[in-house]
């Protein structure tokens, strides 16, 4: 899709196939899809023959959802792109409102995409269709706002719409506390029995980079990487390097960055994030990569930049001691961090050394990588799947 162009959905959308509804997912973006859509097996596991229809992607109606809308052309980022598609998707927003009144599903489940949902929410609610404003239809959420980073305030508003809400890191159990909302953490996606890590541990891999999945953060991220690369290779001149891109489009923005380190190019190759990838060591930019490369137990760094101002303000609004999401779980660093202007190459370059030939340091890894797994993995009560049949009320 160009920046220019949106696919629209065809409204009215579509009633379900036969029978009553008793759950409709709206999941809006590719990830929020993906992750739906493990919920949604484990829920047909336990209980097969729920109605479950689903606003999001392939991966829901692969699930065994019913799909009624393809939210996937809808998925970008950034307010500049929304506000230019505001008529694509106001008319989004009115179309899920007007089905979700005709066909009456007993719960609508929200999944992260809060821009949208939380809107959802607050218009059903205003509507008067919800069990909170007297209404016949549950409101359920899956993978909770950041509150904990940025816009706490949020938890509140969230509280006065939805019913229950299940998040996937422990701590954001407590960060609802002062609410009335009934919060659950159903464990993390990443150890669902389907799911295989995109990276593994291997001693003798290559240095993994991981600039990230959005341009403006590789093109202030992959500069300071690829420094810092370039000079690890002159020194250790057998070591090989891998960098991860998550789509057509960031795999030219890195090759055009490539193009001015010389044969680099030569020892650092792009591959996509779509199979496993072993590495001795990562650096890793703050996202969900970094997480999981701590999963798969590989020595690494954070490395972040981004531009002074919004740095500057994050740095007053958000109230939380590491950025790495790793670190807040074992609230210790797992993951050393260099922001701004601490990430220098010959800083970076000891660290990298020392990840793959300080025998202790992989130890300490391996280990704190097993206490992540155990923070993370579902409760004795059952995981996502149980608590969407849970709160169906079917």
């Amino acid at each position: 899709m160009s920046s220019n162009e949106l696919v629209r959905a065809n409204f009215p959308l579509p009633a379900p196939s036969a029978g009553g509804v008793d759950v409709l997912i709206i999941a809006g973006e590719h990830s929020g899809d993906e992750q739906a859509a493990r919920m949604v097996k484990a829920a047909l596991a336990r209980k097969p023959g729920l109605k479950i229809v689903a606003m999001g992607g392939q991966n829901l109606q692969n699930a065994g959802a019913e799909l009624v809308c393809d939210m996937m052309p809808y998925a970008i980022v950034g307010i500049f792109e929304v506000l230019k598609h505001y008529s694509a998707f106001k008319e989004l927003r009115d179309g899920i409102i007007e089905w979700i009144l005709k066909h009456q599903p007993k719960a609508v489940c929200f999944v992260d995409y809060p821009g949208l949902n939380l809107r959802l929410a607050k218009i059903l609610d205003e509507r008067k269709a919800t069990q909170k404003s007297g209404g016949p239809i549950r409101l359920l959420f899956y993978i909770s706002p950041q509150v904990w980073v940025w816009k706490a305030k949020r938890r509140f508003k969230m509280a006065e719409y939805l019913d229950t809400l299940g998040v996937i890191f422990p701590f954001e159990v407590k960060s609802f506390e002062d609410t009335t909302l009934e919060t659950k953490f159903v464990g993390h996606p990443f150890l669902s029995e389907d799911y295989e890590l995109p990276t593994r541990y291997d001693p003798n891999g290559p240095v993994l980079l991981l600039p990230g999945s959005r341009s403006g953060a590789i093109s202030r991220i992959a500069p300071i990487m690829f420094d810092s690369i370039q000079e690890l290779l002159s020194e250790r001149k057998t070591l090989q390097a891998k960098c991860i891109f998550a789509s057509q489009s960031l795999k030219d923005l890195l090759e055009s960055i490539l193009e001015g380190y010389g044969d680099l190019r030569d020892r650092v190759e792009l591959v996509s994030n779509e199979l496993p990838v072993k590495a001795s060591c990562v650096l890793t930019s703050s996202g969900t990569m970094s997480l999981n490369c701590a999963l798969a137990g590989i020595p690494g760094a954070i490395v972040y930049r981004v531009h002074p101002v919004p740095y500057f303000y994050g740095r007053m609004v958000m109230k939380i001691p590491y950025i790495g999401i790793a670190n807040l779980l074992l609230d210790r660093s797992f993951y050393p961090e260099f922001i701004q202007g601490a990430a220098r190459p010959e800083v970076l370059v000891r660290e990298m050394i020392d990840c793959i030939e300080n025998p202790e340091r992989i130890e300490r890894v391996r280990k704190e990588s097993g206490e992540l797994r155990a923070i993370l993995d579902k409760p004795a009560g059952g995981g996502v799947g149980s608590w969407l049949v849970e709160n169906i009320g079917t």
